[in-house]
């Protein structure tokens, strides 16, 4: 079996809400998704996204996908999409770094080797744990009252998990999170996430006036040195995931103890095949995981559910996952969806779900043998 085309597709996903990042520091209202399609010469057709949470968030945007796939088409074309480690390799070689423009053509892959095998990817990846996988909204940094408005509109669709954008404002912070956790349920899982948004000496006064709440605070600042440093003088639970890209950040983390929980971003790290060894670092050293698709539709949103179908039950947080965020729907339907506040690992062989491409419009760009 060999790649024999791709096919790159460009879609706007409007956000139903503005959405503010930690401390006030950006706002959008739409993401530049990137949707990929290979086609290989036996007929075997697998679907990748590609969606980062909007262009100034991490170092990565839309355009940078369509133009990394560029540059790394003629390298894959006619490797075979089932060896996995093989394409990998090819992309690696063609293109160092941009982990980013990877993860759509590493997902497509993923599928194919999937349905040849006609089983879901978590299976094939060793994994597939049926039990219903929690989702985790994404609160954006506002007013305690409307902190309280926004997390009741996820509580009213079955949410228990919920990802609180703070930073920027040490007292309003504290206020913030003193006034969640007065009103959270026994069984809700709240992060509180900093999006890096906050100097050494700003997350520490936070995180040392809420310690007797135990909350769990994420990515408190810009890099993995800034959160080393501040380590011994605090007590909170720490979880990471912007300064979670590579396998040498991942081994950092554990061996040096910076944090409970890895946050694996999977368009951030480059696809599945990268993060499952971030996965196994987490496992190894008894840290926790969230599971994320950066942005996107129910195509990325799937992807991150099969990762963590591969996580035991009693390791894996929650699912992060966007698709209740977005006015459209570019697979008409199909795929996991939110029940009870929970995603349900598909039973189709591969990936799950494919976009409609009525809704995709022609592709951008398509690349043959």
């Amino acid at each position: 079996m060999k790649i024999s085309r791709i096919s790159v597709y460009q879609v706007d996903l409007p956000l139903e809400y503005p959405y503010w990042l930690s401390g006030g520091r950006l706002k959008f209202e739409c993401l530049d998704a990137t949707l990929v399609k290979i086609e290989t010469d036996e007929g075997h057709v697998g679907w990748g996204e590609g969606t980062p949470w909007g262009h100034t968030y991490v170092p990565a945007h839309g355009p940078g996908i369509r133009a990394g796939i560029e540059t790394m088409a003629p390298f894959i074309m006619g490797l075979d999409p089932r060896r996995v480690l093989n394409v990998e390799r090819a992309m690696d070689l063609a293109l160092p770094g941009h982990l980013y423009a990877k993860s759509p053509i590493d997902m497509a892959c993923w599928d194919i080797a999937g349905q040849s095998a006609g089983v879901p990817i978590a299976d094939l990846m060793g994994g597939g744990s049926r039990t219903p996988k929690p989702i985790a909204s994404s609160v954006g940094a506002k007013t305690v009252e409307e902190t309280r408005e926004v997390m009741d509109r996820y509580r009213a669709r079955g949410y228990i998990a919920h990802s609180v954008k703070i930073g920027g404002d040490v007292q309003r912070d504290i206020a913030r999170i003193r006034d969640v956790e007065e009103h959270r349920s026994e069984n809700e899982i709240i992060l509180y996430d900093c999006n890096r948004g906050w100097t050494r000496w700003q997350a520490l006064q936070v995180m040392q006036a809420t310690t007797d709440l135990c909350v769990t605070f994420e990515q408190p600042c810009e890099t993995l040195d800034d959160i080393a440093a501040i380590r011994p003088l605090h007590s909170a639970a720490v979880s990471v995931d912007e300064t979670l890209v590579t396998l040498q950040d991942g081994a950092r983390i554990a061996r040096d103890g910076l944090a409970e929980v890895f946050g694996i971003k999977l368009n951030r790290v480059g696809g599945l095949t990268k993060a499952a060894r971030l996965r196994d670092i987490a496992l190894a050293h008894g840290i926790d995981i969230f599971v994320m698709a950066t942005g996107g539709s129910v195509v990325a949103d799937t992807e991150a559910l099969h990762l963590s179908a591969t996580i035991p039950d009693a390791n894996i947080r929650a699912v992060w996952a966007c698709q209740d965020m977005l006015t459209v729907d570019i697979a008409d339907g199909r795929g996991p969806r939110n029940i009870d506040g929970h995603l349900h690992l598909p039973e189709s062989p591969g990936l799950g779900v494919h976009p409609d491409e009525a809704a995709l419009g022609r592709p951008v760009a398509v690349y043959t043998a």
